[in-house]
């Protein structure tokens, strides 16, 4: 009788190990790909969820119009206060998604300038919106202050003619301001 021993080569060992390894991941893959599906099985709303979720999302729709109308509204009052000349706005909804509206003014000189991007960030603060950046104060010839969902610029009549915003946003619907 003749005794085998059986050594096992380097690739032969290299090749169990691979081997091992990719049963190990389809293992996870397979209970990863199971808890997601029951995850996902849990998360489905049903009929009455759905309708009521679609309610929800339909009045929150609504609000941020009603919002964003209060918003320019007390900034253009702000800038009347302060006697801002040319006083337009724009409504930007159906033409961009980075802002729904522009509200454009002009000063006089650059101090008030300054007094009217000053007086529209407090009016705006008394309402509940702080400008997420505001540039252009301490030169102003172009005050922009940006609200997320409303853009203010204030312009020196200078600066106002040679960017003529109205012209580049010409798609962009002009708001009919009321009288106070």
């Amino acid at each position: 009788m003749v005794n085998l021993t059986i050594v096992p080569c380097r690739l032969a060992t290299k090749k169990i190990a691979t081997t091992k390894k990719r049963a190990v991941k389809k293992a996870a893959a397979k209970k990863t790909s199971t808890a997601v599906k029951a995850a996902r099985k849990a998360a489905t709303p049903s009929a009455a969820a759905k309708k009521k979720a679609a309610a929800s999302t339909t009045a929150a729709a609504q609000t941020p119009a009603v919002e964003s109308k209060a918003n320019w509204l007390v900034a253009v009052r702000a800038a009347e206060s302060k006697k801002a000349a040319d006083i337009t706005v724009l409504d930007l909804r159906e033409v961009t998604s980075f802002a729904d509206f522009f509200v454009i003014c002009t000063g006089s000189n650059p101090r008030q300038v300054q007094a009217i991007a000053e007086e529209i960030d407090v009016q705006l603060a008394k309402a509940g919106e702080k400008a997420t950046s505001l540039e252009g104060y301490k030169n102003a010839e172009w005050v922009l202050a940006d609200y997320g969902d409303m853009i203010v610029h204030v312009f020196s009549p200078k600066a106002r003619e040679f960017y003529e915003l109205e012209r580049l946003w010409r798609h962009a619907k002009t708001v009919e301001i009321p009288a106070q």
